[in-house]
């Protein structure tokens, strides 16, 4: 009897890690000198080095993104009961940490042109929050949503016009710019993360970054479990556990020196989906403003009409039946039965606009170790179902 052996499909991911080999040098310096726990050499340099590249003037390094979203959080006074404005189009993390500090979540409906949060439905809760008949926010919480800025200038001017502070989840928008400054540099606080997926990685991690010295000491001074300055044992606040371990500090300052190279890929990817899928009347790929901002394309992403023969379900099976990975669009906070009592501020009827892309669009491979020609098969299947 025979055994055949099956062969299956190389795996197309939809966002993993790249490593270079830099990376395992700053790992064995930790190592030669024994800085393999919190803090240490990479750990100040890799401050010192997003800093350099975002033009920020702190940083502190974190376990998580989430992590450095809670000490924004913190940073901004929210406290029980308080209001703080959320992007409602987002991945969880992006408003536990309010419910960490025991405030409410308002939830901000999405605009098409970029789906981050509608600068319409953000000034009408604002009205609404008045500060006279509701209590006024504490802060804004705006997400850059799949690598795409957001409409900042709008953003910024209504939190300027009620002095309320802007924290930016930059979670997903490193290297990405709008009006040739980084985002994550305009609000007060800005969050960036080096989870495996994002377009650099520490394997995990996160950075809040500040102009505020003092804020970013702070949050220091809470991530190390806030140990007074004194000989022994003292604490006289809560702290926690987040400061980053200065081996994935190692990792992030050796992805860190190819940052540019890994966003010109994403956007290679963006443009080569654009061009394969162009015959599909029907679909469209996330959109940008291209007049303002230079995304990092960290995700290629699709919508399609409404009227569309296909559904993205049937696209995503047809992808997966060939070993290529894909996944649907966040479902929104409003949508998760965790949040569904939270107040959701919308333009628009019904599950608003961003509960409409949920339904209607589908994030695609946008690996950078995808081959060209595995590219143009997942655009082919793609095509095939048309």
């Amino acid at each position: 009897m025979f055994m055949h052996r099956i062969h299956q499909k190389q795996r197309v991911y939809l966002s993993s890690p790249t490593m270079h080999g830099d990376e395992q040098r700053f790992v064995q310096e930790a190592f030669d000198t024994n800085w393999v726990a919190p803090l240490g050499a990479n750990v100040d340099g890799f401050e010192k080095e997003i800093c350099a590249y975002t033009g920020s003037v702190a940083a502190a390094a974190l376990t998580a993104g989430t992590a450095a979203l809670h000490l924004a959080i913190k940073l901004a006074g929210v406290e029980q009961g308080d209001i703080v404005f959320c992007s409602d189009l987002t991945f969880s993390a992006t408003v536990n940490p309010v419910s960490y500090e025991k405030g409410t979540q308002v939830l901000i409906d999405s605009e098409r042109d970029t789906w981050n949060m509608d600068p319409n439905a953000l000034k009408k809760a604002f009205q609404f929050y008045d500060g006279v008949k509701k209590p006024r926010p504490k802060a804004v919480v705006l997400v850059h949503l799949y690598g795409t800025p957001a409409k900042l200038a709008d953003i910024m001017a209504l939190c300027e016009e009620y002095n309320v502070p802007l924290i930016e989840d930059a979670a997903e928008s490193l290297s990405a710019t709008y009006r040739g400054k980084q985002t994550g540099t305009f609000g007060k606080y800005g969050v960036y993360s080096f989870n495996g997926n994002k377009i650099i990685t520490s394997s995990g991690g996160g950075m809040l970054v500040s102009d505020r010295v003092q804020d970013i000491q702070k949050a220091r001074f809470w991530s190390t479990q806030s140990r007074d300055p004194a000989p022994h044992y003292q604490h006289s606040e809560l702290g926690y556990n987040y400061r980053m371990s200065n081996i994935v500090a190692g990792i992030g300052r050796g992805q860190l020196l190819h940052i540019e190279e890994h966003r010109d890929k994403k956007e290679e990817i963006y443009r080569r989906y654009a061009r394969g899928l162009e015959d599909i009347s029907c679909l469209s790929l996330n959109p940008y403003d291209a007049a303002n901002s230079k995304p990092n394309f960290w995700l290629s992403c699709l919508l399609l009409d409404k009227n569309c023969p296909v559904t993205p379900t049937q696209i995503m099976e047809a992808l997966g039946k060939e070993n290529i990975e894909a996944r649907p669009i966040w479902k929104p906070m409003h949508m998760q039965p965790f949040f569904s009592d939270k107040p959701f501020i919308s333009m628009e009827e019904g599950d608003g606009v961003g509960g409409d892309i949920f339904h209607r669009g589908l994030c695609l491979p946008s690996d950078i170790k995808m081959t060209a020609h595995a590219q143009d098969n997942v655009i082919k299947i793609i095509n095939s179902l048309f």
